[in-house]
């Protein structure tokens, strides 16, 4: 049937992928970083404190006093191609789609700054994506993460008139192609070391222990995780939790203690961030810069900070692997 002549473009239909991360400030600068913390910090997903006790803290202290000291932690990560987060993520999407095949457009996108995740399903269902998969890359699950994302990937097709279909990634912090990732990436890694560690540590991001109390599964995803890297690399793991902030009691045991415990007994020590899908502040200046000098500083023998599986062959593995069994159905069997 020929379409009238005055009948509105249609392009033709698509699968789109939209990969999901945290997100990063557009500068490394004080004022680009408050913008930043500001939508950060005002997600409810994130800090669970009603917004007339929240808002006083936030506005009054914390972004008064914060982005100084987060803009110069950024500076030392920097890249010249931006902020290492925003660098990795689309170099994980340009490699994805070198590898889903023709028929799926592949893009990235952060719960907060830019690209946001509005915009970026905007974008793609105009380029014609009427079947989406939203795929927050955080293996483990936690309502501060995976569960805002999906809250706004849900927004944004809530706004719409013309809708796509949805789908999205579930968590894989214990899917064979993961722990396998892991293994090989880690093992590599280990193996150039000039020196053999006494102390393998995962640390993992750190959630306040409320999180846990109220029902959220994330600390036993990373302890599952860690217990199935730990078989799979045939030797012993330890797990920490990083980041932590403000008074409340969080998961435990932290890694800066941690850290200052193995220093103390002059151990030498690698520490992976398998939790992350991408290097970012948390592991590049919180464990690489800061928490070398502290170990180093207290005795510590040899500290080595691996990468996470990032844009590297054993991760686009991983991750071309849950991609394509997600599309199972929507793409046509070669």
């Amino acid at each position: 049937m020929t379409r009238p002549d005055d009948h509105p473009p249609v392009p033709e239909s698509t699968i789109g992928v939209l990969l999901i991360n945290l997100g990063t400030p557009d500068a490394p600068e004080e004022a680009a970083v408050r913008r930043y913390l500001a939508e950060f910090l005002s997600d409810r997903r994130v800090i669970e404190i009603h917004p007339l006790a929240w808002k006083p803290i936030l506005h009054g202290i914390i972004l008064r006093t914060r982005p100084r000291r987060s803009a110069e932690a950024y500076g030392q990560v920097w890249t010249n191609e931006g902020s290492p987060l925003a660098v990795i993520a689309r170099r994980q999407a340009h490699a994805l789609r070198d590898t889903v095949g023709p028929g799926v457009q592949v893009d990235y996108a952060m719960r907060y700054g830019r690209p946001g995740i509005a915009q970026s399903i905007e974008r793609m269902v105009g380029q014609g994506c009427d079947r989406i998969l939203a795929a927050p890359l955080y293996p483990q699950y936690c309502a501060a993460t995976t569960a805002t994302a999906n809250d706004a990937v849900f927004a944004a097709l809530a706004a719409m008139r013309r809708q796509p279909a949805l789908r999205t990634l579930p968590p894989y912090y214990d899917d064979p192609l993961y722990i396998e990732a892991l293994r090989a990436n880690l093992a590599r890694q280990l193996d150039a070391l000039p020196f053999r560690p006494d102390k393998l540590l995962l640390s993992f991001h750190g959630m306040p222990q409320r999180t846990l109390d109220l029902g959220d599964p994330y600390h036993c995803h990373c302890r599952k995780t860690a217990r199935l890297v730990g078989e799979a690399l045939g030797r012993e793991v330890e797990v920490s939790f990083q980041s932590r902030f403000g008074r409340a009691k969080w998961l435990e045991p932290a890694t800066d203690a941690t850290l200052l415990a193995y220093a103390r007994q002059g151990l030498s020590v690698a520490v992976a961030a398998p939790g992350f899908s991408a290097d970012c502040l948390e592991t590049l200046e919180e464990l690489g810069i800061r928490g070398r000098e502290a170990f180093m500083a207290h005795g510590g023998k040899q500290f080595a900070l691996l990468e996470c599986l990032n844009d590297s062959a054993e991760g686009m593995t991983m991750l071309s692997g849950l991609v394509a069994r997600e599309l199972a159905g929507w793409l046509s069997p070669t």
